[in-house]
């Protein structure tokens, strides 16, 4: 294994390696598909925010672009000073991330052409958590 590795152990419901022996032959960091391992690697985390934020600009596709804002929003939450080898990636259910995508795909959509309307992305993000939080006020 090359120095500092980091291993995404994904297949579910038994990743390919368990994180603790990952973590004992030298991983640097580990995550799995799995939610009870640390750094749970999901498409939930991404999806919400991902379809949010093309819906609300129209778009007409959801390109390249788009998806790598998306995983850059995603990387942003995780504030250097807290990142370890346990935290790497926002947990799912993390409710800053739905908005923080929408709003970067958002952006990401209307600076690539394929929005068919412009909205503020602050906008995106604040519905965004309008719709979150509609369940919590009822």
């Amino acid at each position: 294994m090359a120095p500092n590795p980091i291993v995404f152990a994904l297949a579910n419901p038994d990743p390919e390696i368990h994180p603790d022996l990952a973590l004992e032959a030298g991983a640097l960091a580990v995550a799995t598909g799995r939610s009870d391992f640390p750094n749970q690697v999901n498409n939930s985390l991404a999806f919400p925010g991902i379809f949010r934020g093309a819906l609300d600009v129209q778009a007409r596709d959801i390109n390249d672009a788009m998806k790598l804002a998306a995983a850059e929003a995603i990387a942003a939450l995780v504030p250097e000073r807290e990142l370890s080898p346990r935290f790497i990636i926002p947990d799912s259910l993390d409710l800053k991330v739905p908005p923080a995508v929408a709003a970067a795909v958002a952006r990401a959509a209307i600076e690539t052409g394929v929005a068919r309307v412009t909205v503020d992305p602050e906008e995106v993000a604040a519905r965004t958590r309008e719709l979150l939080y509609e369940d919590t006020r009822r």
